[in-house]
């Protein structure tokens, strides 16, 4: 794929007007900004400073180190060559001088996910002359959305990993005092690559008290062997490729025929708390609203404190899912920051109300949305209902 062929500059050209906006400038060094990656399409990681305007009038410009011009063949712009840091200087001046540009930056670090430029590059910019804006709005319309090809990707994927993982946990539940959490880990690793899927990290197997562990990694060796009447928690995430949108999912079985009254119950109330985001989702976009990640947060937050598990529900809702999987789109998090970026169409995220119990189990249920231009979409597209339990 050629220099920002996956966007549209007229597109962001009409965007930037609507926002009193001189100009959006991207800056990449050694891959610190995947979001101007992202924007630009540029493979590989700048080892020298990068600058890519894309003004509210006219052609982008680019800044770049005179010996790393080859990513930018094809450029349909101005390039502005520099070695030397004063020829740096001077180029970017000319550049930035007298407008208002849009960087990834996020006040107070509120989003770490948007919070991509050092403050010294925005010190620069601004005694350049330029002044400097968070480009927030436009990293969920340029950069959080997903392509017809990543969405068609994202689709697949997420039906063959519900199917992995019911086949797995039903084959685990009666695996009791022989199942390890690292060969179900590899269990579902060959599962996923006979499945035409990849992923960047093994999946989550948790038995019992590790489950409460929301990042839970199983180490062969140091794994834990499935007791009788364990909780069990997959969570596998996964694509066609590295360089598509993955769909990621969390599954929950019990190692019995009989779950505990208490087990069901936090169960159902992770489950209706997963539900309950979905619903608020679509009234308000039914409404039309202008839903955010913080409200949705709210959603799941306010149901399980009001069945009395508040405090073991210690992460945010849910994350955006782009080209990474934890995107840098809106999130669904009044916790752990305060993301009032609106959900707009085309962008994913998923949504993973949990409860922990310290030392005991946890229970996480994790599905996916897509929004679409008149709904939202859940993958996969029967999301889990029922613990899967011993047959």
């Amino acid at each position: 794929m050629s220099v920002l062929a996956r966007i549209e500059l007229e597109e962001v050209r009409r965007a930037l007007r609507e926002r009193a906006l001189d100009g959006w400038l991207l800056y990449d060094f050694h891959g610190m900004n995947p979001i101007a990656a992202r924007v630009l399409g540029i493979g590989g990681m700048a080892t020298r400073r990068l600058f890519v305007l894309l003004p509210a009038d006219g052609a982008p410009v680019a800044v770049a180190h005179r010996i790393e011009l080859q990513p930018l063949e094809g450029f349909p712009g101005e390039i502005r060559a520099y070695a030397a840091w004063e020829e740096l200087h001077h180029n970017l001046g000319e550049v930035v001088r007298g407008r208002k540009l849009a960087m990834e930056v996020s006040p107070d670090d509120g989003v770490p996910y948007l919070d991509r430029v050092p403050m010294g590059v925005v010190q620069l910019i601004e005694r350049l002359g330029g002044h400097v804006e968070s480009s927030a709005e436009l990293v969920t319309l340029f950069a959080a959305r997903w392509s017809p090809r990543e969405r068609e990707d994202h689709f697949a994927a997420a039906e063959a990993l519900a199917e992995i993982a019911r086949i797995t946990l039903t084959e685990v539940v009666v695996e009791v005092g022989s199942a390890r959490e690292h060969a179900v880990q590899q269990r579902v690793l060959e599962r996923m690559e006979r499945a035409g899927l990849t992923t960047d990290h093994p999946p989550i197997v948790a038995f019992g008290p590790n489950a409460a562990n929301p990042h839970y990694e199983p180490c062969e060796g140091d794994d834990a062997v499935l007791q009788e009447n364990a909780v069990v928690l997959l969570d596998l995430w996964g694509g066609r490729s590295l360089e598509t949108v993955f769909a990621d999912q969390t599954w929950m079985a019990f190692a019995g025929s009989t779950p505990p009254d208490e087990v069901v119950t936090v169960w159902e109330t992770v489950r209706d708390a997963r539900d309950a985001v979905i619903e608020r989702l679509r009234a308000g976009l039914a409404a039309g609203e202008a839903v955010t990640g913080a409200v949705l947060d709210v959603a799941a937050r306010d149901l399980i404190a009001e069945r009395g598990y508040g405090e073991a529900f210690v992460h945010r809702t849910g994350h955006s899912i782009d080209i990474e999987l934890h995107g840098c789109g809106p999130h669904l998090d009044s916790y752990e920051t305060n993301d009032v970026r609106v959900l707009l169409p085309g962008i994913g995220f998923s949504v993973e109300p949990g409860v922990y119990l310290a030392g005991r189990f946890g229970v996480r249920s994790e599905v996916n949305v897509v929004m679409e231009d008149d709904g939202a979409t859940v993958t996969p597209a029967s999301p889990q209902s029922t613990l899967i339990v011993r047959g």
